[in-house]
């Protein structure tokens, strides 16, 4: 076997992983290795550019800003469905035997977030303590049916992946209060929607890495963000690959437009390859929720009951 197919093969078997934060579809394009430069890294030297913070503080306004700093707290549901070939690529990762529905539960002001997946495999617990500012990634513990893991590649992958949907559910408003670089790249249609790129060097990183590059697509008309698109360098078998994720289906509850549908597919180095399609079927805010609720083998207090659902919620998963 030669070098470039040897290179070829490693980078499509790491990538496939990388891919991600969801399932993975059949797809012919896994005969090809292709290479894209679907974003521009934001290097640690740049000034962040007026007009790049402006546009993320209207994209923040037209999600709710004004209302997300008055939610204490957030529950919130999710359902779909992995598929055996991402399992067998990326075990830790899709943790395909836990992870076929999940109850998340969200603290902003104390940088908490906290995940309870079922599958055939039983329970999954993840607390996610998230980082304060560069150099600090922030730390996670995770929970088999009861029973604490010191896996680094679990522990990796779960606070990659407890970073990854906060940042798909809430968007620019999971941004504000973060420490990173912007800038304005062009311009980028997602289906009907002409949007604005905004490049993002975010620091710390999406879960446990210290940094890592985003590109969000701020649609021109209503300043929602339709598209983001990221590294996944928290994980070391994903490092170096490029995903996005498309959001629609936004509902306005409580003064913020939440996305209620997703979609996931890889950029790098086989570019489209759908990988995964997920819902929002439930969510509430402000229930009174305290950390302790959050911290132990399973919710507590509080935590306990299921996020409300949403209104035309697939009862199954999709």
């Amino acid at each position: 076997m030669s070098h470039d197919r040897s290179t070829c093969l490693i980078s499509r078997r790491r990538l496939l992983g990388a891919a991600a934060l969801a399932p993975l579809a059949a797809s012919p394009l896994l005969g090809g290795c292709a290479s894209v430069a679907p974003l521009a890294p934001v290097a640690a030297t740049e000034a962040t550019a007026p007009e790049a913070a402006a546009l993320l503080a209207e994209s923040a306004a037209a999600h709710g800003l004004a209302a997300w700093r008055r939610v204490r707290d957030l529950s919130v549901s999710y359902r779909g469905e992995w598929r055996p070939l991402i399992d067998r690529l990326q075990p830790e990762l899709v943790d395909a035997r836990f992870r076929q529905a999940s109850e998340e539960r969200l603290l902003p002001a104390e940088g908490l977030v906290a995940q309870s997946h079922t599958g055939p495999g039983g329970h999954k617990q993840v607390v996610r303590q998230l980082g304060r500012g560069p150099g600090d990634a922030g730390r996670v513990t995770v929970a088999y049916n009861g029973v604490a893991t010191t896996d680094e590649a679990v522990q990796q992958a779960a606070a990659l992946v407890a970073d990854g949907y906060r940042l798909f559910l809430l968007g620019p408003l999971a941004l504000v209060d973060t420490a990173h670089t912007l800038r304005l790249a062009g311009l980028e249609q997602v289906g009907e929607h002409a949007c604005e790129r905004l490049m993002v060097r975010l620091a710390p990183g999406l879960g446990l890495s210290p940094v890592d590059q985003l590109v969000l697509c701020i649609d021109r008309r209503t300043r929602l963000m339709r598209r983001v698109r990221f590294t996944l360098d928290g994980l070391a078998s994903t490092r170096g690959a490029v995903a996005e994720v498309d959001t629609f289906d936004f509902q306005n509850i409580q003064g913020i437009e939440w996305p209620t549908r997703f979609h996931e597919r890889l950029r790098k180095p086989i570019p489209r390859l759908p990988v995964h399609d997920w819902r929002l079927t439930g969510l509430d805010l402000n229930r009174g929720l305290k950390a302790a609720d959050l911290g132990g083998a399973q919710f507590s207090g509080a935590a306990r009951s299921p996020a409300r659902t949403l209104p035309g919620a697939p009862a199954d998963p999709a």
